[in-house]
C-alpha cells in the first residue's frame, strides 16, 4: 500500500541518454539524506511520460515530481487533466528541474544546480493551486484536439527559435551558446506571418512577428504574468526594421522585453487566432502539429495543485 507521504518520482534523462547519470545520484543521496520514502521510474522517451504518470496516479501517489524540464511538467499536468477532478484535488505535483528549458521552476526560484535546497522546499509540501491554460484547435485530419500548458504558447518566430533552440542545445551543450546560434540561425527564418488575432475587444489583423501567450513568464516574453490570476499575459510583436530587431534581443536578454515599441501587451482570459499563416506553434518549449484553420487559448483558474517554495 502507498502512504501519502511516499513520492512517485518520473527522472527524465536528457537528451533520452541511458543510465541514470550524475544527476539521478546527486536527486537520489539528496532525498536519502532527507529521510524521504519514494519509488522512481525512469522515462525512455519524450513521449513515456504521460503513460508514467497515469501509472503512479493510478498506483494512488499523492506525491509525483517530476525530475526534469518544461517538456516533461506539460506532459504531466495533460496527464493529471485526464483524470476525474477528486483524483486529481488529491495529487501535488512538483519540479526538481532538469531539462534543456526550465522557465516554469525558474518562476518559482527553483534552479537546477541547487538540489538540496529544491527537495528542502519539496518536503515542506507547500501547495498552490495553479492556472493552466489550454489551447484548442483541429490537426490536418479534421479533429478536435486540445493541449494545456503551464508556461506559454508561442506562435511564429519564437516558436522556430525555441524548437531550434532544443535542436543546437543538443549539438552544443551550453545553453548560453545554443540561444545565441539560434538567433543566429534566425535571420534564415521567416520573419513575419499573416495574423487575425481577437484579444478582448481589440481586432489584430496584420503581419506579426510573433506571439507569445503566457501562463508564467513566457521565456522572458510575458514577464508580468503569474499561474494564478485567471488571467494570460499576451505579447504581439510586430515585424521590427534590423536595427529595432537588435535593440529588441538585448532588451528580452535584459530582462525588459515589453519596453520595446514594437511589442503590444495584453491580459485577457482568452486569444482567438482566426488565421497564422503558416506559423508554427509551440507549447512550453515543444512545437505541436500545425493548427488547421482558426484555434482558441483560453485559461483554467486553479486547477492543479502544484508543490511551491516558502
Amino acid at each position: 500500500m502507498i502512504t501519502d507521504s511516499r513520492w512517485g518520482i518520473v527522472y527524465c534523462p536528457k537528451h533520452e541518454r541511458l543510465g541514470r547519470g550524475k544527476k539521478w545520484e546527486r536527486v537520489e543521496k539528496c532525498l536519502r539524506e532527507n529521510n524521504i520514502e519514494f519509488d522512481f521510474v525512469q522515462s525512455e522517451n519524450s513521449g513515456s511520460v504521460e503513460r508514467l504518470v497515469k501509472m503512479l496516479i493510478n498506483n494512488g501517489y499523492r506525491t509525483i515530481v517530476i525530475v526534469g524540464g518544461d517538456s516533461a511538467l506539460n506532459d504531466a499536468v495533460n496527464c493529471l487533466m485526464q483524470v476525474e477532478k477528486d483524483v486529481r484535488d488529491r495529487v501535488a505535483l512538483g519540479v526538481i528541474p532538469h531539462g534543456v528549458m526550465n522557465d516554469f521552476a525558474h518562476f518559482w526560484g527553483l534552479r537546477e544546480n541547487d538540489v538540496e535546497q529544491t527537495i528542502a522546499w519539496l518536503k515542506e509540501r507547500r501547495v498552490r493551486k495553479i492556472d493552466l491554460g489550454c489551447i484548442r484547435y483541429t490537426n490536418k485530419h479534421g479533429e478536435a484536439c486540445h493541449r494545456y500548458f503551464l508556461n506559454c504558447v508561442n506562435i511564429g518566430l519564437i516558436a522556430a527559435i525555441m524548437n531550434l533552440r532544443k535542436q543546437t542545445h543538443h549539438l552544443l551543450g551550453s545553453r548560453t551558446l545554443s540561444f545565441l546560434f539560434s538567433f543566429v540561425l534566425m535571420i534564415f527564418q521567416r520573419l513575419e506571418y499573416k495574423m487575425h488575432l481577437k484579444i478582448n475587444s481589440d481586432t489584430v489583423k496584420r503581419n506579426v512577428m510573433t506571439v507569445c501567450v503566457g501562463n508564467a513568464h513566457g521565456y522572458g516574453q510575458t514577464p508580468n504574468a503569474v499561474p494564478y490570476n485567471g488571467l494570460l499575459d499576451v505579447s504581439v510583436v510586430y515585424h521590427p526594421e534590423m536595427m529595432q530587431l537588435i535593440e529588441g534581443i538585448y532588451l528580452f536578454v535584459r530582462g525588459k522585453f515589453l519596453n520595446h515599441h514594437s511589442v503590444h501587451p495584453y491580459r485577457t482570459k482568452k486569444v482567438e487566432v482566426k488565421e497564422a499563416h503558416k506559423a508554427l506553434v509551440g507549447v512550453d518549449g515543444r512545437l505541436i502539429k500545425t493548427p488547421v484553420g482558426p484555434f482558441t487559448i483560453t485559461v483554467e483558474q486553479e486547477i492543479v495543485n502544484f508543490l511551491i517554495p516558502e
